[in-house]
């Protein structure tokens, strides 16, 4: 299968790598930054091109994974396609690429970065398709990478990409506040990395408002008070502070 590479992020450098090791063909790969491109096309052995124009029309797969804001910018330049057009976005509607003959969703619900491996093994992956023939091909690309698959209409899609905002991107932005409290007293981050893991292996097997903890969960007031006391230099994490506290209260 041969496959074109729209983009050099985190997303695309996971999946050019991963439909590589299962046999496919990644043969070029374009992106907005030239030098970008070069890097992930040496990684790859694909060719890095520089004008969408230049893209190669005979490919079986176009994977966009570009930030969504630019995924209609750049359907709207690739013309005479045939092969099978996806992008990788959580919270772009299918509609964008529906100007294509064969098009599809392909969301793998999972954070990346370049400089940490990922098993597609456990990486659910959300399909939608412009039709049914479609939906057969994107199962047969999900098999290859061995993940579990879940067909996700783009609401629900969207659903799940906002969820995933809260657990991921919102909790590991409290880890950065953690560490500002931390690093105002002299005190190591790594002291907390068992705590976390902790924490998140508890939701591998419970929900997580059944293993909610804390002063707040117990309503200790005495305890919040020392807390927002220790954080009257900081308002703004007292905010932060005293939000989080009253929702966990609403919800327990």
């Amino acid at each position: 299968m041969k496959v074109v590479c729209i983009g050099s992020g985190n997303v695309a450098t996971h999946f050019c790598v991963a439909l590589k090791a299962k046999g496919a063909d990644v043969i070029q790969v374009w992106s907005k930054s030239d030098e970008n491109a070069a890097v992930l096309a040496r990684l790859i052995g694909a060719q890095p091109v520089s004008d969408l124009a230049l893209i190669d029309k005979t490919a079986a797969l176009y994977l966009i994974a570009v930030k969504d804001d630019a995924i209609a910018e750049i359907s709207a330049v690739l013309k005479g396609i045939s092969g099978l057009v996806v992008h990788t976005s959580g919270a772009t509607d299918i509609s964008v690429l529906s100007g294509y003959e064969n098009y599809g969703v392909f969301y793998p619900l999972q954070t990346f970065s370049k400089s940490r491996g990922i098993d597609f093994n456990k990486v659910p992956l959300c399909l939608e398709a412009g039709s049914e023939q479609v939906m057969k091909r994107l199962k047969e690309i999900a098999g290859k990478l061995g993940g579990p698959v879940y067909e996700v209409d783009s609401r629900k899609r969207k659903i799940l990409h906002l969820s995933a905002v809260f657990a991921c991107n919102f909790v590991n932005h409290m880890y950065v506040l953690g560490n500002v409290v931390l690093n105002e007293h002299r005190l190591d981050f790594e002291m907390l990395r068992p705590l976390i893991m902790e924490t998140a292996e508890k939701v591998q097997a419970d929900l997580p408002v059944n293993v909610q903890t804390g002063p707040a969960v117990r309503h200790d007031e005495q305890t919040e008070l020392k807390h927002l006391q220790l954080l009257t230099g900081a308002p703004q994490l007292q905010e932060i502070y005293q939000t989080l506290s009253n929702s966990i209260k609403k919800t327990h």
